[in-house]
């Protein structure tokens, strides 16, 4: 603080009177005296200047801003910027209690800045605290920020017109520390800009809140953590969910259906967007509706492993509309339907000329229309299979093999099989040793089991057909598991499953 006495030799330095200095500032008609309003606008930057500002119009308070301005320039000014927004369509209500610039020039300059930016009036007005900040002090640090963390140019305006407040933040203490974070989590460094494009209100949450719990309860569950870096840039959303309202109610409710939650971890990590289902609005009902249309209730952890999006669709139109089909076109009853959808949920949301194909197919084999839906039964992943695929298979079958139709109604799944890799390797085996079986023997094993049953180490009686899992193990009557890795958990089985769909 300068003391009187230093105030008073600073002006006499300066070759000043006292008192003509203070009349003139009083007196609001002075005569013009260019050399002492100089004089006292020398005063005014000693005393409140910066010798290294660069740009003194945005970096600190200057004449213009109000250190001479008294009350009524000040209201004087307010109405002059007012009145030129408006004339721009701009509606200044939610500009009364804000520090506003004290010319229309830097207003102007604002305005014609971030329409520069791709915004138009509209979007000004859907968010006008955005004229609040300052082009040099606000605007260009935070975009020059956004830009280098992989947003690029062209897209910065999108970016802005979709979170403006991001404007009013500091680079350094709360944009940093968000990145920071999120390339802890393993979010790849060129992934930054991609997620924070899909999700901006992540650079105004605060580290020590929502994201680090939402974080922290996934990974307690079993989800790995080197996992949750490609969730975020899959689901970013997540990281804003509260754990007491949004994800621990769907965690638990999907547990008591009977999902482990190991399996439930990995499926949120390949499917983070599972997260985002509304447990009352869409879950809830929907797992209902599979009841209502006759699935089993046992079996509804096996098809939300398989085909998690069923939680999320518009089911009754779906499963309404396919249970018709498959009644009108396959001849299936609404039960044979239900076991349909068990054994292969994804069928909800086949095309119906996909489902068309194979049945055409095995229908111009001169299979009856009955076999063929009893087919579709016991093998549903028959619907989805290629027609070209199921032609070779076919064709081998009848002119190597030479066997009747009646197997393949008995044993459908043998469509779904490697021609070049199972079918006719083993099929050659069998030929060379003089063995003859059934397709259910020959195919339905490990290599291991079948080199056991060749060499006669493994002995066992036919049985019924398994029940088949698209992409998972064949699981047969009495719990037998069929698989290259003889000894694995229910729970294993179901996660194998869920990573091959």
């Amino acid at each position: 603080m300068f003391t009187r006495r230093k105030f008073l030799n600073i002006l006499s330095s300066r070759n000043v009177n006292v008192s003509k200095l203070i009349s003139h500032q009083l007196n609001p008609n002075p005569l013009p005296n260019p050399q002492i309003s100089n004089n006292f606008r020398v005063l005014l930057f000693n005393l409140y200047g910066t010798q290294d500002s660069k740009f003194p119009e945005y970096e600190m308070p200057t004449v213009t801003w109000g250190v001479i301005q008294g009350r009524k320039e000040k209201l004087v000014s307010r109405v002059i910027i007012f009145d030129y927004l408006k004339g721009l369509g701009i509606i200044p209500d939610e500009l009364q209690d804000l520090e506003l610039p004290s010319t229309v020039e830097v207003m102007r300059e604002r305005v014609e800045f971030i329409q520069k930016l791709g915004l138009t009036i509209d979007d000004i007005n859907q968010y006008p605290l955005i004229l609040g900040c300052s082009v040099r002090k606000n605007m260009i640090p935070v975009l020059g920020y956004l830009e280098k963390i992989g947003i690029s140019r062209s897209k910065l305006g999108e970016f802005i017109k979709n979170y403006p407040q991001v404007l009013h933040a500091s680079v350094i203490v709360e944009l940093a520390p968000v990145i920071k974070f999120l390339r802890g989590l393993d979010v790849e460094k060129d992934d930054i800009g991609f997620v924070l494009q899909k999700y901006p209100e992540l650079l105004g949450f605060k580290l020590e809140g929502t994201m680090s719990t939402s974080v922290a309860y996934l990974v307690s569950i079993g989800v790995n953590p080197r996992d949750i870096g490609p969730m975020v840039t899959q689901y970013p959303y997540f990281l804003g969910m509260r754990v007491g309202t949004m994800i621990k109610p769907l965690v638990d409710y999907l547990v008591n259906l009977g999902l482990p939650k190991r399996i439930l971890a990995r499926m949120l990590e390949k499917r983070a967007y599972l997260l985002g289902y509304d447990l009352e609005e869409t879950v809830k009902p929907n797992v209902d509706c599979l009841i209502s249309f006759g699935l089993r209730k046992e079996y509804l952890p096996s098809v939300i492993a398989q085909y998690p999006l069923i939680i999320g669709l518009p089911l009754k139109a779906k499963l309404s509309s396919q249970q018709y089909f498959f009644s009108l076109k396959l001849k299936i009853d609404p039960e044979g339907f239900a076991r349909v959808v068990e054994k292969m949920p994804q069928v909800v949301s086949l095309h119906q000329n996909v489902i068309m194909k194979p049945v055409e197919f095995l229908l111009g084999r001169a299979i009856p229309s009955q076999d063929v839906a009893s087919m579709v039964i016991k093998c549903p992943q028959l619907v989805a299979l290629r027609v070209e695929l199921m032609k070779n298979s076919y064709y081998f079958f009848k002119s190597e093999m030479g066997r009747p139709v009646k197997e393949l109604v008995e044993f459908p799944e043998y469509f779904t099989y490697s021609l070049e890799s199972r079918i006719k390797p083993r099929y050659q085996r069998l030929k060379t040793k003089g063995i003859k079986c059934s397709l259910n023997w020959m195919l339905n094993c490990s290599d291991q089991r079948f080199e056991e049953r060749l060499q006669g180490n493994y002995i066992e009686t036919e049985s019924i057909g398994p029940s088949f899992c698209i992409g998972g193990k064949l699981e047969l009557p009495g719990n037998d598991i069929v698989s290259d890795e003889e000894e694995e958990s229910d729970d294993e089985m179901l996660y194998r499953r869920t990573v091959s769909l």
